[in-house]
Formats: C-alpha cells, sequence, structure tokens
C-alpha cells in the first residue's frame, strides 16, 4: 500500500539542488517525490533522489531526467560570477534542461530570479508590474533567464527574492559586528528574505499549483519592511557587542534604492516566519 501511495505522489525535479534548492526540496520532501540536480549528487540533502548531470553541458543530462515530472523548479547560481557565468546558470541550463525534457508537459515550471532585475534608486515601490530594467549584466542575464522560463511553452512562474540572509548567510551581520560595514546616514533602502521564509516561499508556490489553482506569471519573495541600510546597522550595533567601524569600512550595497512589495506573495495566504529584519537577525544574534 505504501508503494502504491507513494507512486500516486507529485513528482518535483530541483534543479540546482544547493543551499536554497536544497531546503525547498527538503520541505516539498514529505509530501512528493523530489528529485535534486547537481554536479555532485551525493550533495542533495537526506530523502531526496539525487541526479548528477552539470546543465551546461547537454550531453550529461542524456536519459537522465525522471518521468512523468510534475513540476520543476530551476534553482541555480553561477559557477563564475562574470557575464557567462550568468549566461550559463540562468539562461544556457534552463535551455539545456527544457530541450532535455523533449516536449514532456509539465504542471508548473518555476524560476528562481532576483529583484536585481529592478534599478530603480529613488526610493520607489516596486512590484511585479513594475519596469525592469537592470544595471548591470548580472541582472541582465537573470533577466533574459526568466523570457527563456515564460516562453518555454509550459505554465511558468518567476519568484524574484531580494537578499537573501540567514543561519548559513551570515556575512552582513559579521561586517557589521567586525567593524567593516558603516552605511552613510540616509542610506539607501535595502530589501531581505531570511532564507528560511525563502524556502517557505517557494514550496508554498509549488503546493498551489499542485493544487490546481492559478498562480502569476511573477512573485517578488521580499519581508515585510524594507528599510534604509543604516537603519539595519544602527539596530545590530545596539543588541550585540561590535567593534568601532574601519576607516576601509563598506558603505554599503549596490542595489539602487527602492521597496519591494510582497502584496501578492501575501495574497496566496503565504506568510513569513520572520516578517522583518528584526525577527531574523534577533534569532541570529541569540543563536549566536
Amino acid at each position: 500500500m505504501a508503494i502504491t501511495e507513494r507512486s500516486k505522489e507529485p513528482r518535483i525535479l530541483v534543479a540546482g539542488c544547493g543551499k536554497l534548492g536544497g531546503a525547498i526540496a527538503s520541505r516539498l520532501n514529505t509530501s512528493a517525490t523530489v528529485f535534486g540536480l547537481r554536479r555532485n549528487p551525493a550533495r542533495v540533502p537526506e530523502g531526496i533522489q539525487g541526479i548528477g548531470a552539470d546543465l551546461t553541458r547537454p550531453d550529461t543530462l542524456t536519459g537522465r531526467l525522471p518521468d512523468n515530472l510534475d513540476i520543476i523548479l530551476y534553482c541555480l547560481t553561477p559557477s563564475s560570477y562574470d557575464q557567462q557565468g550568468y549566461r550559463d546558470a540562468y539562461v544556457t541550463g534552463l535551455t539545456n534542461l527544457l530541450l532535455a525534457l523533449n516536449d514532456r508537459p509539465l504542471k508548473h515550471l518555476f524560476f528562481v530570479s532576483s529583484t536585481s532585475v529592478y534599478s530603480q534608486n529613488d526610493d520607489s515601490w516596486v512590484d511585479e508590474s513594475s519596469p525592469t530594467s537592470p544595471a548591470r549584466f548580472s541582472g541582465e542575464q537573470i533577466l533574459a533567464g526568466e523570457k527563456t522560463a515564460l516562453e518555454s511553452g509550459h505554465p511558468a512562474t518567476i519568484i524574484r527574492y531580494s537578499g537573501i540572509y540567514g543561519p548559513s548567510r551570515r556575512r552582513f551581520l559579521e561586517e557589521v559586528q567586525e567593524g567593516r560595514m558603516n552605511p552613510a546616514t540616509p542610506a539607501p533602502f535595502s530589501n531581505r528574505i531570511h532564507e528560511e521564509d525563502a524556502a517557505d516561499a517557494a514550496a508554498h508556490l509549488v503546493k498551489v499549483a499542485l493544487s490546481g489553482a492559478t498562480l502569476e506569471s511573477c512573485y517578488i519573495a521580499s519581508d515585510c519592511e524594507p528599510v534604509r541600510l543604516d537603519e539595519v546597522v544602527d539596530w545590530v550595533r545596539q543588541q550585540t557587542p561590535c567593534a568601532e567601524p574601519q576607516p576601509d569600512a563598506r558603505k554599503g550595497g549596490r542595489a539602487g534604492s527602492k521597496r519591494c512589495s510582497n502584496k501578492r506573495l501575501l495574497s496566496t495566504g503565504f506568510r513569513f516566519r520572520y516578517p522583518d529584519y528584526r525577527a531574523g537577525y534577533r534569532a541570529m544574534i541569540d543563536q549566536g
């Protein structure tokens, strides 16, 4: 009976089963058969069926994709942070994966993207309908990947994440604590999402798609409080011992100044564990 029940479960492929992809896969594994594709399949999380392939090399995909997939979630990160690395990750890899499907239909394709596709620098609110004109080649290649997904012939949804942070992504917190971050006042607006919420949001949207409900073509995944960077730094300094700012301390990010709206994501019924930076960084500081 257990085998029969398992065979009726949705079949999901997480292409790019690394830090974020692996966390999403683990959340989906309780109610689906989940496959995780990465170069080293031994590194997929426990309980996920590993597939070893390099999406930039089509020959490694031959005969490797499972049959009867319902969902593909594409979650690659560049292997090099130059233009070719971004194109390989966001455009070439997805194109090769879609070709390897051989026109087998999907219920839904999800593409993990970034709010870096927005270049607004005027403190304005942006949502899924806002103009996208990336300021750097990285955003341009991510936007090209979005276009590839939306034109794939499969029902497709883009998930645009703002800056992901959390226990396994502590760089910003450590920079403040070590005096290596000292933004000017007032600093640009910044947007972020805790890594637990980032994984939860994607798993939530996949489950919505599997339920048969209609999804929009794009969702911004960012927490509920865009905030100026200097305010975050000042708050952290009040919560935990921090070194005095160093003379060469970093002044801030390169992401313009915008406020990302998550209203569309919230309208699907999603709720955040960490709705603002205080909740997320407080938990990290308490954990040490």
